[in-house]
């Protein structure tokens, strides 16, 4: 069980049972059971050979620390709430719990995992199918955008494990061309997002079509306390795992700041470090779909080569935009926090706020997107008068320190 965090933080343990006590009842703290063990090796998680064989062919050397104490008991079969950062191998967490625990002579659907986004099921998708190479696991993304018999014509075909959207996913639930029967895993992946937003209603209606004795994990980066009022709906007697806040800070990320006095400046802020920095590829995040569009002309006109994804793109010109992206043809990605949480670009090593995010929570998902599975990475924030406040809250909420970006940038990347 990872240990509590420093006064006034979000995760402290004592601060987060009173807050569920108030929110849940008097029997509020008797929601949770804790799960204390912590495995340093892979090997010592009594998982079976193939799975072992699949975790050490995708790269995995040494279990992260979400890892470390969240494997096991999400193969024991127990219902667990766990919160970890993006980057810190929470989808191989699930992944695997769920990998160990199917019956591969059945070929039906036996685990579900929930993801708000397209981009985010996908790769989860790629995650699952990589790490069960050895067991030979049948995955389907069940995602909105895509044909719907091509997803039926799957699904008849027989799958072990489905990961999808909520709106595909009821879909095919509703009519029968995903048969519940069978699943007895069901995971919520960024629950913060997907039980606040506006898939509530359709998770409730998910599960009320699942078999009543199904296994339920909650994964997320932030867990607030109001979204853990709803898990008490659907879940019984979960393991809580909390990463420290020590933890929370992407360690090989190093994060800057740049004093930009107006709005207006930071045009001329970006250009100037793109000619001082010889970065293999970065993402520049953006607060609106306007401004994804405005500064994209921006750059283009001074003969940057840039790509950008934003909301209001079909789903089939966003796969274009990020299959160019991932193939280095664009150096630069420019979006919105909506597309955040899915970015996963093994050369990318810069993210630059070009505004900084609206939410403390948004700035991790962001930085995330480098810095995954140890890699080295650089963060860089603009920042103007109006921002001060916000850097201030985000350095509370991780617990670190944002450093003035110094004169001699390029020696240091």
């Amino acid at each position: 069980m990872a240990g509590a965090a420093p006064e006034g933080s979000q995760f402290d343990a004592r601060q987060f049972d009173a807050k569920m006590t108030e929110l849940l009842g008097a029997d509020g703290e008797d929601f949770f059971t804790s799960y204390d063990e912590v495995y340093d090796s892979f090997d010592a998680m009594g998982l079976q050979e193939n799975l072992l064989r699949g975790i050490y062919a995708y790269g995995f050397e040494k279990p992260s620390a979400i890892q470390q104490r969240g494997i096991v008991p999400f193969c024991k079969g127990l219902d667990v709430i766990q919160q970890a950062q993006s980057g810190t191998g929470k989808t191989a967490t699930f992944c695997s719990g769920v990998l160990q625990q199917l019956d591969y002579s059945v070929v039906e659907c036996q685990g579900l995992v929930l993801a708000p986004t397209r981009e985010l099921a996908q790769q989860i998708e790629k995650v699952m199918r990589a790490l069960g190479d050895y067991l030979g696991v049948k995955v389907h993304a069940c995602v909105g955008g895509t044909s719907v018999l091509e997803d039926q014509r799957i699904l008849s075909s027989g799958v072990h494990v489905v990961v999808g959207t909520p709106g595909r996913v009821f879909d095919m639930l509703r009519r029968q061309s995903l048969r519940s029967d069978h699943i007895k895993m069901f995971v919520l992946d960024e629950a913060d997002e997907m039980l606040s937003g506006g898939f509530k209603d359709e998770i409730y209606d998910i599960f009320e079509l699942l078999p009543p004795k199904v296994q339920v994990g909650v994964f997320s980066a932030t867990m607030p306390p109001e979204t853990l009022e709803i898990t008490r709906k659907f879940m019984k007697k979960p393991v809580r795992i909390l990463v420290k806040r020590d933890e929370l800070t992407l360690e090989s990320i190093k994060q800057f700041y740049v004093n930009v006095d107006k709005e207006e400046w930071k045009l001329e802020t970006l250009c100037d470090l793109y000619e001082t920095l010889a970065i293999t590829q970065s993402v520049i995040f953006v607060n609106t779909t306007r401004k994804v569009d405005w500064l994209t002309d921006k750059m283009r006109s001074r003969d940057q080569s840039v790509s950008a994804t934003q909301g209001d793109m079909d789903q089939n010109t966003r796969d274009i935009i990020m299959r160019e992206f991932r193939s280095g043809s664009s150096r630069v990605l420019i979006t919105t926090d909506l597309l955040a949480r899915g970015i996963d670009v093994q050369q990318v090593s810069l993210v630059i706020n070009y505004d900084l995010p609206t939410q403390p929570e948004n700035y991790l998902h962001r930085i995330g997107c480098i810095g995954r599975f140890g890699r080295k990475g650089f963060a860089i924030n603009f920042v103007t008068k109006d921002d001060d406040r916000m850097l201030v809250d985000i350095q509370k909420f991780y617990n670190v320190v944002v450093e003035e970006l110094p004169a001699n940038v390029a020696d240091l990347l």
